[in-house]
C-alpha cells in the first residue's frame, strides 16, 4: 500500500479536480484495488475522528463533558465503518445503473472511482469534528465541496454529456442522502428508519433507459434537491469563465454563486452580523444572571455562518448555555433537513429524547431526571436555531430560556442578506 500515492491523489483531487479527474478516469484499476488502495484508508479517518470525539474528548459546557462508553464507543465505530464502505458501494451501483439516463455508459470500476473520489471532500473533512465550534462548519464544507467534486467527475468517468451532469448529480447525491440517513440511523441506534427513508425518497421515480426519464415532484424534498442540480450547471459554467478569465473577484463571486447553488440557497447569503445576532441573547433568565457573552461569524467555502453563545448561572449550582446560530449560506440544507426529518420519541431509563415539528419549525428535546440535564432547540424560519441546555430543575426551564428570545423577530429576518443569482 502506497500511502504516498494515497496523499497525492487526496491533494490533487482537492487541490486540481479539473485536471485530475482525466488523470483518475485513465487509471487501470479494480474494485478490489481501489478499497484496498485507497477506500479503506480514507473512509476511515472521518469515522476514527468521530470515535475519538466522542469517546475520548467527549462534549459538554461548564466543567461537565458528556463521553460514550468506550467499549460502545469501538462498536459503533466498527459499525459505522462496515456500513459506510457497504455504502459507497452502493451508490456506486446506482450511478452505474442511472448511466444510460443521462447520455453516460456503464462501467462499474468507473462508477466506484467516481463514488471514492468525490467522497474525499467529504471524508477529510469529516476529521474537523474534532474540533470544538467549527468543527460542523468544516464538515458542511466539505459535504458541499463532495457534491461539486461529484459534478465535475461524472463527465470524464461516465461520459456523461457536461450540460447532463447537473441532474446527474442531483439524483445521485439524492440516494446518497437517503442512505446516509439510514447509516446514522442504525449507528445511533434510532427505530422507526424505515419512516426516515419512506419521508426521504417520496417523489422521485426512475424508469428505463429507452426514452428514459428521472421524474421527480418539485414540491417534494426530492424535487427542491433535483433543482439544487439544475442550478449548479449554471453556476458551474460561470465559474469556469471566471477560472479562465484569470479575474480574482470574478472567481470568488463565481465560487459564492456555485456554494449557494449546491446549498439549496438560489444565492449567496451573508449571515447575520454578530452584534445583530448577539442582540438576541437576554441579560437573564428568571434568577440565572449572565456571565459569559460571545458571538462570531465565520466564512468557509464562500458561505457565511454566525453563533452567539451566552451563559447563564445561578447560586443553587444551576447553569444553562443559550445559541443562537444564523446558517447563513447552509439555509438551503437546513430547510431540507426540515423536510426529510421524521417525528419520533424514545424513552430512555432516565428520561426520553423526541423530535417533532411544532407551528411549521422543527424542534429537537432530550432530559434526563437523574441528572437534570436536557437540551431543548428549535430551528426557526428554516435558518435559524435556538438551543438551550444545561442542569436545570426540569425541561420547562429550557424551553423558557429558547422563548425568551424574539424567534417572531428572529424568522422575520429569515430573508435577510439573501443576494438572488
Amino acid at each position: 500500500m502506497d500511502f504516498g500515492k494515497i496523499i497525492e491523489r487526496i491533494k490533487a483531487i482537492l487541490t486540481t479536480p479539473r485536471t485530475e479527474w482525466p488523470v483518475a478516469a485513465a487509471e487501470p484499476a479494480s474494485v478490489q484495488g481501489l478499497y484496498a488502495g485507497y477506500i479503506a484508508i480514507v473512509a476511515a479517518l472521518p469515522v476514527i475522528a468521530g470515535f475519538i470525539k466522542g469517546s475520548l474528548i467527549g462534549a459538554g459546557a461548564f466543567g461537565i463533558t458528556v463521553r460514550t462508553p468506550i467499549g460502545m464507543g469501538i462498536v459503533g465505530m466498527v459499525l459505522h465503518y462496515v456500513l459506510v464502505l457497504a455504502i459507497v458501494y452502493v451508490v456506486a451501483l446506482v450511478i452505474n445503473a442511472l448511466a444510460p439516463t443521462f447520455g453516460g455508459q456503464k462501467d462499474m470500476v468507473q462508477a466506484l472511482k467516481t463514488v471514492a473520489y468525490s467522497w474525499t471532500a467529504s471524508w477529510i473533512a469529516g476529521i474537523a469534528v474534532i474540533v470544538p465550534w467549527l468543527g460542523w462548519l468544516i464538515a458542511i464544507a466539505g459535504a458541499i465541496y463532495a457534491i461539486y467534486l461529484l459534478y465535475l467527475g461524472l463527465p470524464h468517468t461516465m461520459k456523461c454529456p457536461p450540460e447532463k451532469a447537473g441532474g446527474y448529480t442531483a439524483v445521485s447525491v439524492i440516494i446518497a442522502i437517503v442512505l446516509s440517513w439510514i447509516v446514522g440511523a442504525i449507528v445511533v441506534g434510532v427505530i422507526g428508519t424505515a419512516a426516515m427513508t419512506g419521508a426521504s425518497m417520496g417523489g422521485m421515480h426512475v424508469t428505463g433507459s429507452n426514452g428514459d426519464s428521472v421524474t421527480v415532484d418539485s414540491n417534494s424534498a426530492l424535487g427542491k434537491l433535483a433543482a439544487i442540480g439544475q442550478r449548479a450547471e449554471q453556476a458551474g459554467k460561470e465559474l469556469d469563465a471566471a477560472q479562465k478569465s484569470g479575474d480574482s473577484a470574478a472567481q470568488s463571486a463565481a465560487m459564492g454563486k456555485m456554494m449557494g447553488a449546491m446549498s439549496g440557497a438560489d444565492g449567496t447569503v451573508e449571515a447575520l452580523a454578530p452584534d445583530q445576532i448577539k442582540a438576541f441573547l437576554p441579560d437573564s433568565l428568571g434568577n440565572l444572571k449572565r456571565n459569559s457573552l460571545s458571538a462570531e461569524r465565520n466564512s468557509a467555502m464562500g458561505m457565511q455562518i454566525s453563533q452567539a453563545s451566552a451563559g447563564y448561572a445561578a447560586d443553587n449550582g444551576q447553569h444553562i448555555t443559550l445559541e443562537v446560530s444564523d446558517t447563513g449560506g447552509a439555509k438551503g440544507f437546513m430547510s431540507l433537513a426540515a423536510a426529510m426529518a421524521p417525528e419520533e420519541e424514545k424513552q430512555t431509563e432516565h428520561g426520553y429524547e423526541k423530535t417533532y415539528s411544532a407551528d411549521g419549525n422543527l424542534v429537537h428535546e432530550e432530559w434526563d431526571t437523574q441528572s437534570k440535564y436536557g437540551e431543548y432547540s428549535v430551528v426557526v424560519g428554516k435558518r435559524f436555531t435556538v438551543k438551550a441546555n444545561g442542569n436545570v430543575d426540569s425541561i420547562d426551564q429550557l424551553k423558557q430560556a429558547v422563548a425568551s428570545v424574539d424567534l417572531a423577530k428572529l424568522e422575520s429576518l429569515k430573508n435577510a442578506g439573501v443576494k438572488s443569482n
